[in-house]
């Protein structure tokens, strides 16, 4: 796809008479496949980004922020505070907080421990340091999971990626390559491997048909609940880090 130009701002978005204007941090996109001007929340960065065809200006994005400014102020504050990684805060890896400790005897890697998080080298390394380790863990959780669903079915996938989408758990392309969301790797084992039968089962059926769902049934049972828990926990995971 097309690199698109970006740009970032704040601007004070007024919401009623009375009301103290909301600082709405907002990022503008120009797409050359977009047929109209929109916008979404990024939940990962807690930005609106308005998405503007070439032939649109900035002033009919301005128009349509401002008359849902009611939705956007309501999606904003609904999003979980960022978690910064830093010494001291709590990580969860498998639904399970971990406690971020810094050593500087410790060699400059991460290490994951019994409800922690070891962390040696540079401070100023730590976040790095402890996104390398989430990644690395969620690498060695996925791919077995993946490969074992896959044999049930009777199916391979062409390959398994780790990604980090801000609209999507997973995917699965028609080559037959799987990615998933690293942050996976912080949910409950049980949500995690839903995800990837999900995935699992369109190498199947690229669809969502009963077959589809028969498929996927045969693997998770959770399906509702692993639904469910997303919905309810999934943004606290896209504000980590």
């Amino acid at each position: 796809m097309t690199a698109l130009p970006e740009s970032a701002e704040r601007i004070l978005l007024r919401l009623a008479p009375g009301v103290p204007p909301l600082r709405c941090p907002l990022r503008w996109r120009v797409s050359p496949r977009a047929r109209r001007v929109s916008l979404r929340i990024d939940p990962v960065e807690g930005e609106v980004v308005v998405t503007l065809p070439p032939t649109a200006s900035q002033r009919a994005g301005l128009a349509l922020l401002r008359r849902h400014a009611g939705w956007v102020a309501t999606r904003l504050h609904a999003l979980p505070p960022p978690l910064r990684l830093a010494p001291g805060v709590a990580v969860p890896v498998g639904d399970v907080p971990h406690l971020v400790q810094h050593e500087t005897a410790r060699p400059g890697s991460a290490l994951l421990s019994e409800g922690r998080i070891l962390v040696g080298g540079a401070e100023e390394a730590l976040p790095r340091r402890v996104l390398a380790l989430l990644r690395a863990e969620a690498s060695l959780r996925i791919a077995p999971r993946a490969w074992r669903h896959a044999a049930t079915l009777g199916v391979a996938p062409q390959a398994i990626r780790l990604k980090d989408p801000r609209s999507r758990w997973a995917s699965c392309a028609v080559d037959g390559t799987l990615a998933f969301s690293w942050r996976l790797v912080m949910a409950p084992p049980w949500v995690l491997d839903y995800v990837v039968a999900h995935e699992v089962a369109h190498l199947r059926e690229m669809n969502h048909s009963p077959r589809f769902w028969a498929s996927l049934a045969r693997l998770s049972p959770h399906r509702a609940a692993a639904h469910g828990w997303l919905r309810q926990h999934g943004p606290r995971l896209l504000r980590v880090g």
